[in-house]
């Protein structure tokens, strides 16, 4: 799904209205019919949300408010009367998608009461216009109060709502969430029993980075207009949005086409577009030959997960250089796949193993440094010169990574050869990796640029970045994978995929998704606490043949 920045929305939303001639009040009805439709879903009209306890068949519900020296008791009893909603609008034009929608649920028999926040002096034309329609229905939009008994008289008539509609803020917020805003969103937040639904995006989201700037609302749902924001699927913007409806309001294709939309986020659509084929009549050598360069005395598990995820994920040969006093475990271990010895000091690789690496290496179609390898300085100055002589696609991992940190010039003599990087944050800032002056998408894309590999910038929603500028965000995944290991079947799978000569970009995309659905079905199975990297790679196969329709 193609992802849009907040600057090239704002540009479509031009061109739509000024060259094209659509009305942009006819844009802001579109937005609002969607908002209504996802409110309608979420108190069980259509009944679409699949597990949501329907709020109007709960028992009868009451409480007290109690704000400085004003208290107020409220109660609600589910099922008898109006459906009752709560829209918090800001001045904007995001405030009169607001405003539309609250004069739609209106009319649909919903007691609605729409709360202005901010400077009613400020409205934009739209959303005056939008407040004219509403007062055609009986409603008017009132004042946010700051008068304490006010304060309170909403806070009690908010308790009895079924949802809220959060229409504060859109995709432009680049300052710092204050003041009346900051208590509206509050009070949506107060409330975990009623669910709010944000328009276009959630309110104090950052839309291209998705960093909480200051506060922001937690919604169940979010109704973003015509394509996805990177803001959504990154950073906290990911645990913020909620469910995501991405609603057409309208905007031509002609004219979002004018758009340069490199990044976007990784579904099973593009994966299953990615994976090869594999022939009837091909053989073990048809379907990628591999290497693994990994492993050393105390760290034998993590050349085992990386080969048996790199087997799963369809590699037809692979074969596992190690350290010789690892080799025994290793091998006993890797029954499908071919354990080697290699020379080593300390039991760890030493330069007398660069002859019978890049021996087994001819004749393979990718390769993995790095799993468990372990540090010492003969090992790192073998990895760099490793790094710089071999020709095929090359996947650096793990300790593959940390030795090249300090000799990043080993990769301006990969020019015009395949290489992919797949650090975690930590990894990442060694590398040079700037996290603390710009967001993980804006970095991943610099780096990737800036020293020509594909990056796979590993955690949650894990970022893929081109150096053509490409970036692509994963959307599987749980935090049971957070266990060492996890990383180590991520390179086995990558690996298989570019053997089996996957274009890297979209190798590295369907390995991470893949990566994440094998494990959320390992999750589904044993629980987040309990699963291991191990389960996550016996769930790959399903994870396949679900993506396949098998």
């Amino acid at each position: 799904m193609k992802l849009a920045f907040a600057a090239q929305m704002k540009e479509m939303d031009r061109v739509a209205i000024e060259e094209r001639g659509i009305p942009s009040l006819d844009l802001m009805e579109r937005a609002a019919e969607g908002i209504a439709d996802v409110v309608g879903d979420l108190a069980g009209e259509q009944g679409i949300s699949a597990g949501r306890e329907k709020k109007l068949f709960l028992p009868e519900v009451s409480g007290e408010i109690l704000i400085g020296d004003c208290r107020r008791t409220w109660k609600k009893t589910p099922g008898q009367g109006e459906r009752r909603v709560a829209v918090f609008v800001g001045p904007g034009n995001n405030g009169g998608d607001g405003v539309a929608a609250a004069r739609l649920l209106k009319e649909r028999g919903w007691d609605a009461a729409v709360f202005l926040v901010g400077d009613r002096s400020r409205l934009t034309p739209d959303t005056a216009a939008m407040e004219r329609r509403l007062a055609e229905v009986g409603l008017t939009l009132r004042p946010f109060p700051t008068d304490t008994t006010d304060l309170c008289e909403m806070y009690a008539w908010c308790a009895g709502c079924d949802v809220f509609v959060d229409a504060l803020f859109g995709v432009g917020l680049c300052r710092e969430v204050s003041g009346l805003f900051a208590l509206a969103i509050a009070l949506m937040n107060t409330y975990n029993d009623i669910p709010t639904v944000s328009a276009d995006i959630a309110s104090g989201l950052h839309a291209d980075t998705g960093k909480v700037l200051g506060c922001a609302v937690r919604a169940a749902a979010t109704v973003t207009f015509s394509l996805a924001k990177p803001g959504q699927f990154v950073d906290q913007g990911a645990l913020y949005t909620g469910r995501l409806i991405v609603h057409d309001i309208g905007i031509p294709e002609e004219v979002i086409a004018t758009q340069t939309l490199n990044v976007e986020s990784i579904d099973a659509v593009m994966v299953k577009e990615a994976l090869p084929s594999r022939r009837a009549d091909g053989h073990k050598g048809d379907f990628g030959k591999d290497y693994i360069l990994a492993g050393s005395v105390g760290f034998t598990g993590a050349p085992v997960l990386a080969a048996h995820a790199c087997a799963r994920m369809g590699a037809g040969l692979v074969t596992v250089g190690t350290p010789s006093s690892a080799w025994g475990v290793v091998a006993g271990k890797c029954l499908e796949e071919m354990a080697y010895p290699l020379p080593e000091q300390n039991g760890k690789l030493s330069a007398a193993a660069y002859e019978g690496i890049m021996e087994k290496l001819r004749g393979c179609d990718a390769a993995l440094i790095g799993p468990g390898l372990g540090r010492s300085g003969e090992s790192d100055a073998l990895l760099c010169r490793l790094v710089s002589v071999i020709q095929q696609p090359l996947l650096l991992d793990a300790d593959g990574i940390n030795a090249l940190c300090a000799h990043m010039d080993s990769l301006y003599q990969r020019a015009g050869r395949v290489t992919v990087l797949t650090p975690h944050d930590g990894e990442f800032a060694r590398l040079g990796g700037d996290l603390e002056q710009t967001d993980r998408l804006r970095a991943a894309q610099d780096f990737a640029k800036r020293w020509d590999c594909v990056l796979v910038l590993k955690g949650h929603r894990t970022i893929v970045a081109a150096p053509d500028g490409r970036a692509a965000v994963n959307t599987t995944g749980n935090s049971g994978m957070a266990k060492g290991g996890s990383g180590d079947a991520l390179s086995g799978m990558l690996l298989a995929l570019l053997g089996q000569g996957v274009e890297p970009y979209a190798a590295a995309c369907a390995a991470v998704w893949l990566h994440g659905r094998a494990g959320d079905r390992a999750a589904q199975e044993l629980g987040e606490v309990s699963m291991l990297p191990s389960d996550l790679i016996g769930q790959i196969a399903a994870a396949v043949m679900e993506l396949q329709g098998r």
